[in-house]
């Protein structure tokens, strides 16, 4: 944490079209993902399964009604949880470092300066209700204050657990200079709540954003960014899920993966994504079997060719159980190592998993099962795409 004489100095943020522009599909002008009425977004790929909210309603309540659910336990212990140490200035020397900071939420430090932060949620619920939905089994590692500085968010959708109206208001109110990247149609929405510093893209679009130190002068350390223009490249790009804050704004807005550059770093951000559409089969099947030559979305393997090779990947690994039910939405650890190589990662970090019970499986699996999809793909289990605990920061110096 920061000293008393190098609290981190004050920057005005511009945004502007990217002087780079990023490469993308041949196809990307026809816009597939847009509905054609203009009131929304669908998945354009054969490997969603569309499941409206009445029968997945439905569903649910007759695996409990009919005992075939599993309640996961979360009685303690489950993930550790750790106050996170952040860097207090923006150190030129230091080298990539990403902070799990629960469920979707990473805080990441680049190299020249730029802090990111993704998907933060920091209530106790992800719900519209503070007395109701989803409550946390472990406890957040840190409140907004204790982060030091906050230069861009990226939101990837609209569900509860990944954009919060409590947390949002915080962030603007701490880091008025903040400026928060959103996928089309979720601009209004921070607007309605007083925030105007926000950029919302469509797939494949990239914006640069600029800090300017302002006219307050701090001390600073040797080898210190602080006092010099900072830069980063944002983009948004695909991903398969949906999007929904009531009963009655289903795929109204877009859901996003993101990619953020800055200081010859690249970090892509996998949001909340599916992989594939799994059938309802029997227990002892595994879907991955050839034989049933189950189609997967192709677009990570273009964000990977078009946009890659990446320094970090931050990937979902959980909230995945039953596969019928939620293979459409979310990816399982098989799938989550597919998307590792998919988008070229080089190193990988699992989320999604260890804040709120959201499905069935266990709420220790994912890491377990991330494990034996690495070994199965080939890859060694430990050190390229791992799993940490909450509050843990990781570095990447290669």
């Amino acid at each position: 944490m920061e000293g008393a004489s190098t609290a981190p100095a004050l920057y005005a943020a511009s945004v502007s079209a990217s002087q780079v522009f990023g490469a993308a599909p041949e196809d990307v002008k026809k816009l597939k993902h847009h509905l054609k009425d203009g009131k929304g977004f669908r998945n354009p790929w054969d490997s969603y399964i569309e499941m409206n909210a009445f029968k997945m309603l439905r569903a649910f309540l007759w695996r409990r009604l009919t005992g075939k659910s599993n309640i996961p336990d979360t009685t303690p212990p489950t993930v550790p949880v750790r106050p996170p140490q952040f860097l207090g200035v923006r150190d030129a020397k230091s080298p990539l470092r990403a902070t799990w900071l629960g469920h979707a939420c990473y805080y990441v430090e680049f190299p020249g300066g730029f802090r990111a932060l993704f998907d933060p949620v920091f209530t106790s619920r992800c719900s519209p209700f503070s007395w109701l939905g989803p409550k946390r089994y472990t406890e957040m590692p840190c409140n907004i204050a204790d982060i030091p500085t906050v230069d861009a968010v990226m939101i990837s959708h609209s569900h509860y657990d990944h954009l919060s109206h409590p947390t949002v208001m915080e962030i603007n109110k701490r880091h008025p200079n903040c400026h928060f990247f959103v996928p089309l149609g979720n601009k209004k929405w921070f607007e309605e709540c007083g925030i105007h510093s926000v950029t919302e893209l469509d797939w494949w679009e990239s914006r640069d954003i600029s800090l300017t130190p302002s006219e307050q002068k701090v001390e600073s350390q040797t080898g210190s960014a602080e006092g010099s223009d900072i830069k980063a490249t944002i983009s948004c790009l695909p991903c398969q899920h949906t999007s929904a804050r009531t009963p009655f704004d289903r795929n109204h807005t877009l859901w996003a993966s993101w990619a953020v550059e800055s200081a010859g770093k690249k970090v892509w951000f996998g949001g909340d994504t599916g992989y594939r559409g799994v059938p309802e089969l029997p227990a002892d099947v595994d879907d991955y079997d050839p034989k049933l030559n189950l189609p997967h979305c192709p677009a990570f393997k273009e964000i990977g060719k078009l946009r890659g090779p990446f320094d970090l990947g931050l990937i979902p690994i959980g909230a995945y159980q039953p596969r019928w039910f939620m293979s459409s939405m979310h990816a399982n650890p098989f799938d989550s190592v597919n998307i590792f190589v998919d988008t070229k990662c080089r190193r990988g970090l699992g989320m999604h998993w260890g804040t709120w019970v959201l499905t069935e499986e266990d709420v220790l699996e994912p890491p377990r099962l991330l494990k034996k999809a690495l070994e199965a793909k080939g890859i060694a289990p430990e050190g390229v795409f791992d799993v940490c605990e909450i509050g843990e920061s990781r570095e990447f110096a290669d």
